[in-house]
């Protein structure tokens, strides 16, 4: 494949994105997607996972002094798997020619770091979705985000599964009272090795990629402003058997918390603990102040979908993982 960039619209610049620009930028996505808004805090977040040396390339579009499209390439924060490189586009609505120029500036830089394929996201319900698909992108794996309303859920009528994690002689321990886990690297090697194993057995399109120790290491510790919200369920013997991650606050969503990961190793489910750790996540968000939580997960992911839905999550639209295979580097020079 050979990507090709049809010259920009009219009056229409290019220049590289700078950390001076998150405010304006901020707003032009939100204001491209309203459904979707952007906090500065959240380009802010997402600076701080890329990794230094890492390939990335970020510009803006401007007319008249104003931003009127961007567009990145670089390493997927998901996905991130041999030959995958990330491009997204983001233009005024349905600005077709601007989307295409950009896409295919995008697409070149991509190549250029290597990529054998091209990965981007869309919500379902967005234009963009179609104007991927025409250029030769194809849904690869779907999320569903969704939200629970904290001051509604009934925290009487799961009872009966706290009571069988107890029961099994599990205790759920928020993660300050097991450690300083920004302090002892021993414990954050235990933490990663149950996260590890837990997202390896997510089921999704593609086994999910897990980071490096020292990636996961330097990501999660940054994150992690509020320890208080992650809990671990803890076996009798006093193993590390199951988490709940909900420690991150939305700038995007006031008073919203995001849930990272719950999970239960497969030799402790149908003991009710992941409802319990949940709940119990749950509950430290609510003495927080929080009121709502935000979760997303694969659409193969039957089990904790369910939970989600006893409980009383409301779905959103969903969001696409959209990839087209491309040449490397030696097929383009044959």
């Amino acid at each position: 494949m050979v990507a090709f960039a049809p010259p920009l619209p009219p009056a229409v610049t290019l220049r590289p994105a700078t950390l001076d620009d998150r405010l304006a930028l901020a707003a032009f996505l939100t204001a491209a997607h309203p459904d979707q808004p952007v906090a500065v805090a959240d380009l802010e977040r997402h600076a701080t996972f890329r990794l230094p040396g890492e390939p990335h390339w970020h510009v803006l579009a401007e007319r008249g002094g104003g931003i009127v499209g961007m567009a990145e390439a670089g390493i997927p924060r998901m996905d991130g798997h041999p030959g995958w490189i990330d491009v997204t586009v983001r233009v005024w609505p349905e600005n077709a020619a601007l989307y295409d120029s950009l896409s295919g500036l995008a697409e070149a830089r991509a190549l250029d770091f290597g990529a054998r394929t091209l990965v981007t996201r869309a919500r379902e319900d967005w234009w963009e979705k179609g104007a991927l698909e025409a250029r030769g992108y194809a849904v690869h794996d779907t999320m569903w985000p969704s939200v629970l309303d904290l001051t509604t859920l009934d925290f009487a009528a799961f009872r009966p599964f706290e009571d069988r994690a107890a029961a099994a002689g599990i205790t759920l321990s928020p993660l300050p009272s097991l450690g300083d886990i920004h302090a002892d690297e021993a414990m954050q090697r235990r933490l990663y090795g149950l996260v590890a194993t837990l997202l390896r057995d997510v089921p999704s399109s593609t086994p999910v990629s897990v980071w490096p120790f020292e990636t996961w290491q330097r990501r999660f510790l940054d994150t992690l402003k509020q320890p208080e919200g992650f809990f671990v369920a803890v076996s009798p013997a006093g193993d590390w058997v199951g988490v709940s991650e909900l420690h991150t606050p939305m700038p995007s969503r006031p008073g919203t918390l995001m849930i990272g990961l719950t999970g239960v190793l497969a030799a402790w489910r149908r003991h009710g603990i992941a409802y319990a750790l949940k709940l119990a996540a749950a509950r430290a968000g609510l003495e927080r102040g929080y009121t709502k939580v935000f979760t997303g997960n694969h659409s193969r992911n039957a089990p904790m979908l369910a939970i989600n839905e006893a409980m009383g999550f409301v779905r959103e639209s969903a969001w696409l993982t959209l990839t087209k295979e491309v040449m490397g580097d030696e097929e383009r020079r044959g």
